[in-house]
């Protein structure tokens, strides 16, 4: 083996990068879109709020 350790050094790599990715999708899906959706609820009051209550 030519590579020495380099190959699993760089599985490790992935598979830590690969955890971090999967964390955002864990949970129930309704759950999170309704946490989602209630930030956005969220900002968008705010910033119907900064803008006065105006709607164009």
């Amino acid at each position: 083996m030519t590579r020495g350790n380099q190959r699993e050094n760089d599985r490790a790599k992935a598979a830590k990068k690969a955890a971090g990715t999967k964390k955002k999708l864990e949970g129930d899906p309704r759950k999170r879109l309704e946490e989602q959706a209630a930030i956005m609820r969220k900002k968008q009051a705010e910033a119907e709020a900064k803008k006065g209550g105006q709607k164009a």
